[in-house]
């Protein structure tokens, strides 16, 4: 079993309280050879002296981009440009945080394989549930991997040429979501073979922690959310080879977000949600002019 290094990329709009979370639970379980690339996107300085008091032993650096979380991973990415092509790499937010051990848990358990997937928990549950060990990654299972559940080799990453700046959260168009599915889908055109070696890890093995996805909205901006997510998920099913049974039942399951995920979204909330993903579908926002899922 080989011992890859690990890579973590966060982007952040410059939350330092939940930021100095992150590196307080996962700088201490670094290995000599493992980095944290913080990419800030606003309230730099802090962001800075932050990331100056993290670590003395060179392995957390920070840098800036343009706003969009795509384009900061891709600006992470960029910064790794010593490191090698089997260097495993992770997407945790700035409220993402890694339990005790669990750094040397995901190394360990997807030392081998291409890449794989790791359950974020939170307060009210995991954010998806992962389908078991031996799935097979395809168009169906790809939906399961959210960007700070997302482990790959930096060689893949670097061969699709990264994250596509014009899909996620703050991206400047109306796709604001999606941009871990698109990677994945690129991925799997790229090297088919990748789909029956990705590892589907087990929460009761390892977990990183995160928060609920409508954390903190007012019901106004909760549904203007999930619109802007729906938008960036339908121009996903568009842009790639779903069937069209899986591209209008994803659509029209949207309708249903209410009921499967009762402990964040109200009833009425999925209708914004299936006419998110029916914009995505048919390429266009309709009668809005607002792009980003969120105000702040």
């Amino acid at each position: 079993m080989t011992t890859p290094p690990m890579m973590l990329v966060v982007t952040t709009l410059g939350r330092v309280v939940p930021l100095r979370r992150l590196l307080d639970s996962a700088v201490p379980q670094l290995g000599p050879d493992d980095r944290i690339v913080v990419v800030a996107q606003g309230n730099v300085a802090d962001v800075q002296a932050l990331v100056d008091a993290a670590d003395t032993r060179g392995r957390v650096s920070a840098l800036t981009s343009g706003r969009g979380a795509s384009l900061g991973r891709n600006t992470g990415i960029a910064a790794l440009a010593s490191a090698g092509d089997d260097a495993l790499v992770m997407f945790p937010n700035d409220t993402t945080w890694f339990p005790e051990n669990s750094i040397e848990a995901i190394r360990r358990l997807v030392a081998d394989a291409p890449g794989g997937a790791v359950t974020v928990s939170t307060e009210i549950g995991p954010r998806f549930a992962l389908p078991a060990p031996g799935t097979t990654l395809d168009t169906s299972t790809v939906w399961n991997v959210i960007e700070m559940s997302l482990v790959i080799r930096l060689g893949l990453l670097r061969g699709v040429g990264g994250f596509d700046v014009s899909i996620g959260s703050g991206a400047a168009t109306p796709w604001q979501a999606g941009e871990v599915t698109d990677l994945l889908m690129r991925v799997l055109a790229a090297e088919p073979a990748i789909a029956r070696r990705f590892i589907w890890t087990r929460a009761e093995d390892v977990y990183v922690g995160g928060v609920p996805e409508s954390i903190g909205l007012s019901a106004s901006e909760r549904r203007w959310k999930i619109r802007a997510y729906g938008r960036g998920i339908g121009r996903v099913l568009a842009r790639h080879p779903f069937p069209l049974w899986h591209r209008w039942g994803f659509v029209f399951a949207g309708l249903l977000v209410g009921l499967r995920r009762g402990n964040e979204y109200g009833l009425t909330d999925g209708l914004h949600a299936f006419v998110g993903r029916l914009e995505g579908v048919l390429g266009r926002a309709l009668g809005s002019t607002r792009l980003t899922a969120v105000r702040r």
